[in-house]
């Protein structure tokens, strides 16, 4: 009878065990199920127009309303030149999306790229572009054009029309003229305003040139320009209805460059990047720390083999800018459709609108 009762209580002690085990595998698979249900946006669009010293107490409401307006019709629905949200709204690609929206900037003389492009030294405009496909992880660039009306088409073309990645120069403005893209006279991009800088600049450094008796003289000269200027730079980071990312980015550089400076705008991993399986990133500030830090690219790195949030990503990235000397400010988008803006300068023209239609703009601090 001992041994009866013996085996019953082992036998109901095995079957309590065996539930027991199946209800923690079952809840497991139930918390899985659980947690892969991330909350994502159909789509969404993201867009800078540059960051640098964007003080309020510097800008008129005539001209705080200018840029909003642009950054708006850049990014909004509409037929027209408003593009941007309304191709992806009907369910157009996010490469489509980045490349008209960044139109619509580049043809504004208030951003610095295309029209509103800055004069080099030698007072010539010369611009950079790059974009990104996320699905393929294909990607096109130019640099150092002076007749492309919109570089950022220029840089698509690049894309799919070539087996290159980055084209320069004259042989840029060649295919250029091969792919049928808008040629402008060079002196479409000259602005007064932008003209104006320059001499500027000019005049600081025949003021200092009793004190820039070395090149290390000049380069601290050089670096604290840099500092005291805004960067026009503009981007657009966009993900599409079907899941794929995409990232573009332009500019017309530095104020007073010379030697043929090229920037991180036109460098896939520094000014652009975008990958579906983590982000789309466009990146705006001091481009040779940019390029240092490889911006864009660090940024899905650290989501794809650390795992962290975009967010997260993004700070730590701009943080090792900082350390290094530089700042700038940074657009992008996840592969779930959240949107980040972050920078270290005092302001960043920038705006986003999600699937919702839920529009944003900023241009000050956070």
């Amino acid at each position: 009878m001992k041994k009866l009762l013996v085996c019953l209580l082992v036998f109901s002690l095995y079957l309590s065990c065996k539930n027991e085990s199946s209800s923690d595998i079952k809840n497991e698979s139930e918390t899985a199920t659980s947690t892969s249900k991330v909350e994502t946006a159909e789509f969404a669009i993201i867009i800078h127009g540059g960051a640098g010293t964007i003080l309020k107490k510097n800008m008129t409401p005539e001209k705080e309303a200018a840029y909003k307006a642009k950054l708006e019709e850049a990014i909004r629905v509409g037929y027209n030149i408003r593009v941007g949200y309304n191709i992806l709204k009907d369910g157009g690609s996010s490469l489509d999306a980045v490349e008209k929206t960044i139109n619509v900037l580049e043809d504004s003389p208030l951003f610095n790229a295309g029209k509103g492009a800055v004069f080099t030294n030698a007072e010539t405009n010369e611009l950079d572009a790059s974009i990104m496909d996320g699905k393929t992880l294909n990607a096109g660039a130019s640099a150092g054009t002076t007749t492309v009306r919109n570089p950022i088409n220029l840089a698509r073309a690049v894309m799919e029309k070539s087996k290159h990645v980055m084209l320069s120069g004259k042989g840029a403005e060649i295919f250029a003229k091969e792919q049928g893209l808008t040629l402008v006279d060079p002196s479409y991009f000259h602005t007064e305003n932008r003209l104006e800088s320059l001499k500027r600049v000019k005049e600081r450094e025949a003021e200092k040139s009793g004190e820039i008796n070395s090149e290390s003289a000049y380069l601290d000269f050089y670096d604290a320009d840099i500092k005291n200027s805004k960067f026009g730079t503009v981007g657009c980071a966009a993900l599409d209805k079907n899941g794929n990312l995409a990232a573009g980015t332009s500019t017309g550089g530095m104020t007073n460059k010379r030697y043929g400076r090229i920037g991180d705008a036109p460098i896939i991993g520094s000014g652009t990047y975008a990958n579906n399986a983590t982000c789309a990133v466009s990146s705006t500030g001091w481009g040779e720390y940019f390029i240092r830090a490889q911006v864009a690219h660090d940024i899905s790195a650290l989501m794809e083999y650390k795992g962290l949030s975009l967010k997260d990503a993004a700070k730590i990235v701009l943080d090792k800018v900082k350390a290094l000397g530089g700042d700038g400010g940074i657009v992008a988008v996840d592969k779930n459709g959240n949107m980040v803006a972050d920078f270290n300068t005092a302001g960043m023209y920038r705006a986003t609108m999600n699937d919702k239609g839920e529009l944003t703009i900023g241009i000050y601090e956070k």
